[in-house]
C-alpha cells in the first residue's frame, strides 16, 4: 500500500530503514518491526527481493542516514532514562516503531507520538494488519497545525513539562520555516529543563556544500519540491548551537556527517556510510551520550 499525503514521507523513510535491516550487516539500528510494520505483501516482497527498491547510487547513503538518526535519538533516550527520564516524545513519529519494541521494557516510560490524523490512523492500520500490540504506554497524539499548538495538545494528552523529557524530531526541521522551527525548540527547551533534551536532524546552507554536493542537493531538492514538500530551512551547524543555547538549552552539539561515520560506522565490512549533506543535533539539560 502507498499511502496518500501526510504520510507519503513516513513511508519512503520506512522503506529505507527495512532495506537497511536486510542489505546492511550488522543493521546500525537493530530493529526487528521495520519490515513488518510495512505490512505482509510488501514485507514478504522485501524479503524477497530487498534491493528492488534501491534505485540509483544515492541509496545507501540516504538508507544509512535514515537509520542512523533513530539510533542516534535513541541513544540520547537511552542515556536520558538512566539518569531518572521517565517522557519521550516524537514528533512527527510518521512509523517509528521504537513503542512496540522499546529495549528496557522494565524501566517505565510513557511515549507521546505527535502526527498528523490522517497519518496515525495509516500507522495503526499498519500496526494492526502486521499483528503488531500497541502497548499501554504509548499515547497517540493528533495534530492539525492550523488551529492547535503542540504544548496544548500535549498537555491535553497528559504530557508533564515540569517533569523533563526527551524528544525526537527526525526528518522534519528541513520542511518548516525558521519561525515554526524556532518557536518548537522553544518550547521544548522550557519542557525539557528538568532532564533530557532534543534530537534532530537538519541540513546546512547550500552555499556551504562543495560541487558535487551542491548538485545531489539540487536533484533531491527539485525531487521533493515536485512532490509538495520542498524544503525551507537550512543552517549552519555552530550558528545553530549558539541559537540553541540562547533558547536556554545547557547545551548543543551538532554532529557532523565525519562524527557520525566515525561514531556509528566505523569498521564495516560493507563500507556503508552517511554522505555529507545531513546533520544531527542533541539539545538539552545533558550532554549528549
Amino acid at each position: 500500500m502507498i499511502p496518500t499525503q501526510p504520510s507519503r514521507t513516513a513511508w519512503r523513510v520506512a522503506m529505507r530503514r527495512a532495506v537497511h535491516q536486510l542489505l546492511d550487516r550488522p543493521p546500525v539500528l537493530d530493529d526487528p518491526l521495520a519490515v513488518p510494520i510495512l505490512g505482509p505483501e510488501v514485507a514478504a516482497s522485501l524479503r524477497a527481493h530487498p534491493a528492488q527498491f534501491e534505485t540509483g547510487r544515492l541509496s545507501p547513503y540516504m538508507r544509512a542516514f535514515f537509520s542512523v538518526r533513530s539510533r542516534f535519538a535513541e541513544d540520547q533516550l537511552a542515556a536520558a532514562r538512566a539518569r531518572g527520564v521517565r517522557q519521550y516524545v516524537v514528533l512527527g513519529a510518521g512509523l517509528d516503531t521504537f513503542a512496540y519494541r522499546d529495549p528496557s521494557p522494565d524501566v517505565p516510560l510513557r511515549v507521546w507520538e505527535v502526527d498528523f490524523p490522517a497519518t496515525q490512523e495509516w500507522k495503526r492500520q499498519r500496526l494492526s494488519e502486521a499483528a503488531i500490540a500497541e502497548p499501554a504506554s504509548v499515547t497517540y497524539v493528533p495534530i492539525d497545525f492550523e488551529h492547535q499548538t503542540l504544548p496544548d495538545v500535549l498537555a491535553a494528552a497528559g504530557f508533564d513539562s515540569s517533569a523533563g523529557a526527551v524528544f525526537s524530531w527526525l526528518g522534519v526541521v528541513p520542511y518548516l520555516t525558521r519561525d515554526a522551527i524556532m518557536t518548537t525548540l522553544r518550547y521544548v527547551g522550557c519542557a525539557t529543563a528538568a532532564g533530557g533534551g532534543v534530537a534532530f536532524d537538519f541540513g546546512i546552507p547550500r552555499e556551504r556544500l562543495s560541487i558535487g554536493q551542491r548538485m545531489i542537493f539540487d536533484a533531491l531538492a527539485a525531487r521533493v519540491s515536485a512532490a509538495g514538500e520542498p524544503w525551507q530551512s537550512f543552517f549552519d551547524p555552530d550558528d545553530l548551537a549558539r541559537e540553541l543555547r540562547d533558547l536556554g538549552f545547557a547545551v548543543a552539539e551538532p554532529l557532523s556527517p565525519e562524527a557520525i561515520n566515525a561514531r556509528y560506522f566505523t569498521g564495516r565490512a560493507d563500507g556503508l556510510a552517511v554522505g555529507g549533506m545531513g546533520q544531527l543535533m542533541w539539545a538539552g539539560a545533558s550532554p549528549p551520550a
